[in-house]
Protein backbone atom coordinates (compact mmCIF):
# COMPACT_ATOMS: atom_id res chain seq x y z
CA UNK A 1 0.00 0.00 0.00
CA UNK A 2 2.71 2.64 1.17
CA UNK A 3 6.65 1.84 0.20
CA UNK A 4 9.35 4.04 0.94
CA UNK A 5 12.76 2.89 -0.56
CA UNK A 6 16.07 4.47 0.63
CA UNK A 7 14.11 7.91 1.60
CA UNK A 8 16.76 10.34 3.17
CA UNK A 9 16.03 13.87 4.05
CA UNK A 10 17.67 16.80 5.24
CA UNK A 11 16.17 19.72 7.48
CA UNK A 12 17.53 22.83 8.48
CA UNK A 13 20.97 21.32 7.96
CA UNK A 14 20.32 17.96 10.09
CA UNK A 15 19.47 14.45 8.09
CA UNK A 16 16.17 13.69 9.83
CA UNK A 17 15.58 10.60 7.71
CA UNK A 18 18.91 8.62 6.53
CA UNK A 19 17.99 5.77 4.04
CA UNK A 20 14.71 5.06 4.84
CA UNK A 21 12.83 1.89 3.83
CA UNK A 22 9.65 -0.01 5.05
CA UNK A 23 6.88 -1.36 3.15
CA UNK A 24 2.76 -0.69 4.59
CA UNK A 25 0.74 -3.46 3.74
CA UNK A 26 -3.07 -2.93 3.15
CA UNK A 27 -5.67 -2.82 6.14
CA UNK A 28 -3.09 -3.21 8.60
CA UNK A 29 -2.45 -0.46 11.62
CA UNK A 30 1.47 0.61 11.26
CA UNK A 31 2.41 2.49 14.00
CA UNK A 32 5.68 4.91 14.01
CA UNK A 33 7.16 6.10 17.72
CA UNK A 34 10.07 7.42 18.47
CA UNK A 35 11.24 10.35 21.02
CA UNK A 36 9.99 13.86 19.66
CA UNK A 37 12.05 14.80 16.95
CA UNK A 38 13.75 12.10 15.29
CA UNK A 39 11.16 12.77 12.35
CA UNK A 40 7.87 10.45 12.78
CA UNK A 41 5.74 13.60 11.62
CA UNK A 42 8.92 14.09 8.65
CA UNK A 43 7.76 10.81 7.80
CA UNK A 44 4.19 10.83 7.83
CA UNK A 45 4.01 14.47 5.59
CA UNK A 46 6.31 12.23 2.89
CA UNK A 47 2.92 10.14 2.35
CA UNK A 48 0.95 12.71 1.31
CA UNK A 49 3.80 14.89 -0.64
CA UNK A 50 3.76 17.87 2.09
CA UNK A 51 7.60 16.94 1.90
CA UNK A 52 9.72 15.41 -1.03
CA UNK A 53 12.72 12.92 -0.13
CA UNK A 54 16.18 14.89 -0.79
CA UNK A 55 16.72 11.35 -1.86
CA UNK A 56 15.05 7.96 -2.61
CA UNK A 57 10.87 6.84 -3.86
CA UNK A 58 8.03 6.94 -1.33
CA UNK A 59 5.48 4.91 -3.12
CA UNK A 60 1.31 4.43 -2.84
CA UNK A 61 0.21 1.81 -4.44
CA UNK A 62 1.94 1.36 -7.75
CA UNK A 63 2.31 5.30 -7.67
CA UNK A 64 5.43 7.08 -7.09
CA UNK A 65 4.09 10.44 -5.15
CA UNK A 66 7.33 11.50 -4.57
CA UNK A 67 7.63 12.48 -8.31
CA UNK A 68 4.09 13.19 -8.85
CA UNK A 69 2.56 16.27 -9.95
CA UNK A 70 -0.49 17.99 -10.67
CA UNK A 71 -3.85 15.88 -11.57
CA UNK A 72 -1.78 12.82 -10.67
CA UNK A 73 -0.72 14.27 -7.38
CA UNK A 74 -4.07 15.23 -6.38
CA UNK A 75 -5.77 11.82 -7.25
CA UNK A 76 -3.23 9.94 -5.07
CA UNK A 77 -3.91 12.17 -2.52
CA UNK A 78 -7.60 11.25 -2.66
CA UNK A 79 -6.47 8.17 -0.92
CA UNK A 80 -5.43 9.97 2.62
CA UNK A 81 -7.46 11.30 5.18
CA UNK A 82 -4.81 13.01 7.86
CA UNK A 83 -5.66 14.14 11.43
CA UNK A 84 -3.53 16.74 12.07
CA UNK A 85 -2.40 17.06 15.85
CA UNK A 86 -4.58 19.29 17.40
CA UNK A 87 -7.74 18.49 15.36
CA UNK A 88 -7.43 21.68 13.09
CA UNK A 89 -10.45 22.74 13.38
CA UNK A 90 -11.74 26.28 11.53
CA UNK A 91 -13.04 28.32 14.66
CA UNK A 92 -15.77 30.14 12.28
CA UNK A 93 -17.35 26.46 11.65
CA UNK A 94 -19.21 24.38 14.02
CA UNK A 95 -18.88 21.00 14.52
CA UNK A 96 -21.12 19.69 11.65
CA UNK A 97 -19.67 22.07 8.94
CA UNK A 98 -16.34 21.26 9.63
CA UNK A 99 -17.12 17.71 9.24
CA UNK A 100 -18.95 18.58 5.87
CA UNK A 101 -16.13 21.27 4.14
CA UNK A 102 -14.30 18.22 2.07
CA UNK A 103 -17.73 17.49 0.91
CA UNK A 104 -18.97 20.82 0.06
CA UNK A 105 -15.61 21.61 -1.97
CA UNK A 106 -14.97 18.32 -3.34
CA UNK A 107 -18.23 16.70 -4.62
CA UNK A 108 -21.17 17.65 -6.34
CA UNK A 109 -23.42 15.56 -3.58
CA UNK A 110 -26.93 17.69 -2.70
CA UNK A 111 -27.21 19.25 0.79
CA UNK A 112 -29.48 16.36 1.76
CA UNK A 113 -26.89 13.61 1.17
CA UNK A 114 -24.08 15.70 2.69
CA UNK A 115 -25.99 15.94 5.91
CA UNK A 116 -26.79 12.39 5.98
CA UNK A 117 -22.86 11.56 5.45
CA UNK A 118 -22.09 13.90 7.35
CA UNK A 119 -24.59 12.80 10.57
CA UNK A 120 -23.48 8.85 9.90
CA UNK A 121 -20.26 10.23 10.39
CA UNK A 122 -20.18 12.22 13.39
CA UNK A 123 -22.48 8.77 14.98
CA UNK A 124 -19.64 6.70 14.40
CA UNK A 125 -17.25 8.95 16.41
CA UNK A 126 -19.25 9.17 19.15
CA UNK A 127 -20.31 12.74 18.76
CA UNK A 128 -23.43 12.20 16.95
CA UNK A 129 -25.21 14.98 19.12
CA UNK A 130 -22.51 17.93 19.15
CA UNK A 131 -22.28 18.98 15.51
CA UNK A 132 -23.53 22.48 16.41
CA UNK A 133 -21.38 22.95 18.42
CA UNK A 134 -18.45 25.31 17.91
CA UNK A 135 -14.48 24.36 18.00
CA UNK A 136 -14.09 26.50 21.12
CA UNK A 137 -17.27 24.79 23.42
CA UNK A 138 -15.64 21.12 22.96
CA UNK A 139 -12.73 19.79 24.84
CA UNK A 140 -9.32 18.56 23.12
CA UNK A 141 -10.66 14.98 23.25
CA UNK A 142 -13.96 16.13 21.44
CA UNK A 143 -12.11 18.46 18.37
CA UNK A 144 -10.04 15.29 17.82
CA UNK A 145 -12.69 13.31 17.42
CA UNK A 146 -14.18 16.11 15.03
CA UNK A 147 -10.76 16.04 13.28
CA UNK A 148 -11.06 12.55 13.01
CA UNK A 149 -14.21 12.39 11.35
CA UNK A 150 -13.64 14.82 8.83
CA UNK A 151 -10.45 13.13 7.98
CA UNK A 152 -12.76 10.16 7.51
CA UNK A 153 -15.68 11.79 5.31
CA UNK A 154 -15.14 11.10 2.22
CA UNK A 155 -13.82 7.24 2.23
CA UNK A 156 -10.32 7.38 2.43
CA UNK A 157 -8.41 4.15 1.49
CA UNK A 158 -5.75 5.86 3.83
CA UNK A 159 -6.03 7.71 7.23
CA UNK A 160 -2.52 9.28 8.48
CA UNK A 161 -3.08 10.23 12.25
CA UNK A 162 -0.21 12.63 13.87
CA UNK A 163 0.00 11.77 17.36
CA UNK A 164 -3.74 11.57 17.96
CA UNK A 165 -3.69 11.06 21.40
CA UNK A 166 -0.96 14.01 22.13
CA UNK A 167 -2.26 16.53 24.85
CA UNK A 168 -5.20 14.03 26.09
CA UNK A 169 -5.65 12.42 29.56
CA UNK A 170 -4.95 8.44 29.65
CA UNK A 171 -9.11 7.67 29.57
CA UNK A 172 -9.53 10.01 26.59
CA UNK A 173 -6.56 8.94 25.18
CA UNK A 174 -7.46 5.09 25.23
CA UNK A 175 -10.82 6.10 23.48
CA UNK A 176 -9.27 7.96 20.53
CA UNK A 177 -7.35 4.38 20.61
CA UNK A 178 -10.83 2.19 20.38
CA UNK A 179 -12.13 4.61 17.83
CA UNK A 180 -9.00 4.00 15.54
CA UNK A 181 -9.29 0.36 16.10
CA UNK A 182 -12.73 0.46 15.46
CA UNK A 183 -12.52 2.16 12.45
CA UNK A 184 -9.67 -0.36 10.62
CA UNK A 185 -11.89 -3.11 11.40
CA UNK A 186 -15.08 -1.73 10.24
CA UNK A 187 -14.32 0.21 7.33
CA UNK A 188 -10.83 -1.56 6.60
CA UNK A 189 -8.85 1.24 6.58
CA UNK A 190 -4.74 1.05 6.45
CA UNK A 191 -3.80 3.37 8.75
CA UNK A 192 -0.74 4.93 10.14
CA UNK A 193 -0.14 6.33 13.04
CA UNK A 194 2.75 8.41 14.23
CA UNK A 195 2.79 8.37 18.67
CA UNK A 196 5.43 8.77 21.39
CA UNK A 197 2.50 6.86 23.26
CA UNK A 198 3.79 3.32 23.69
CA UNK A 199 0.99 2.38 25.45
CA UNK A 200 -1.36 3.41 22.44
CA UNK A 201 1.30 1.89 19.89
CA UNK A 202 1.25 -1.48 21.66
CA UNK A 203 -2.63 -1.24 22.25
CA UNK A 204 -3.69 -0.50 18.71
CA UNK A 205 -0.68 -1.64 16.18
CA UNK A 206 -0.03 -4.52 13.80
CA UNK A 207 3.54 -3.27 13.64
CA UNK A 208 5.51 -0.78 15.08
CA UNK A 209 8.32 0.94 13.83
CA UNK A 210 10.88 2.92 15.87
CA UNK A 211 12.82 6.08 14.33
CA UNK A 212 15.68 7.33 16.41
CA UNK A 213 19.04 8.92 14.67
CA UNK A 214 17.46 9.35 11.15
CA UNK A 215 17.22 5.33 10.95
CA UNK A 216 14.59 2.73 11.84
CA UNK A 217 16.19 0.78 14.92
CA UNK A 218 13.32 -1.46 15.50
CA UNK A 219 10.35 -2.72 12.76
CA UNK A 220 8.10 -5.55 14.68
CA UNK A 221 5.06 -6.80 15.88
CA UNK A 222 4.21 -5.40 19.84
CA UNK A 223 5.00 -8.06 21.12
CA UNK A 224 8.56 -8.83 19.43
CA UNK A 225 8.85 -5.38 20.20
CA UNK A 226 8.50 -5.62 23.54
CA UNK A 227 10.86 -8.26 23.55
CA UNK A 228 13.37 -6.61 21.27
CA UNK A 229 17.01 -6.70 22.35
CA UNK A 230 17.63 -3.00 20.70
CA UNK A 231 19.08 -0.83 23.87
CA UNK A 232 17.04 2.20 22.03
CA UNK A 233 13.97 0.22 22.44
CA UNK A 234 14.19 -0.95 25.78
CA UNK A 235 15.10 2.97 26.71
CA UNK A 236 12.37 4.02 24.94
CA UNK A 237 10.51 1.23 26.64
CA UNK A 238 11.42 1.91 29.97
CA UNK A 239 10.65 5.42 29.93
CA UNK A 240 7.04 4.61 29.68
CA UNK A 241 7.47 2.12 32.06
CA UNK A 242 6.44 -1.11 30.18
CA UNK A 243 8.58 -4.00 30.97
CA UNK A 244 8.53 -6.93 28.69
CA UNK A 245 5.34 -8.52 30.62
CA UNK A 246 2.83 -5.60 31.58
CA UNK A 247 -0.60 -4.63 31.15
CA UNK A 248 -0.60 -3.94 27.30
CA UNK A 249 0.04 -7.52 26.77
CA UNK A 250 -3.24 -8.90 29.19
CA UNK A 251 -5.04 -6.87 27.48
CA UNK A 252 -4.38 -8.27 23.92
CA UNK A 253 -4.82 -11.42 24.97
Amino acid sequence: MIRFENVSKTLGGRKILDEVSFVIEPGETFVICGPSGVGKSVTLKHMVRLLTPDDGDVFVGDNCISDAEGRELERTREWFGYLFQGGALLAWLNVFENVALPLREKTPLADAEIRKRVQTTLDLVEMGGDGEKMPSEISGGMRKRAGLARAIIHDPKIVLYDEPTSGLDPVTSRTIDALIERLQKEKNVTSVVVTHDLHSALSIGNRIAMLNNAHIVELATPKEFVSSDNADVQNFLASQFITREGSWERKRS
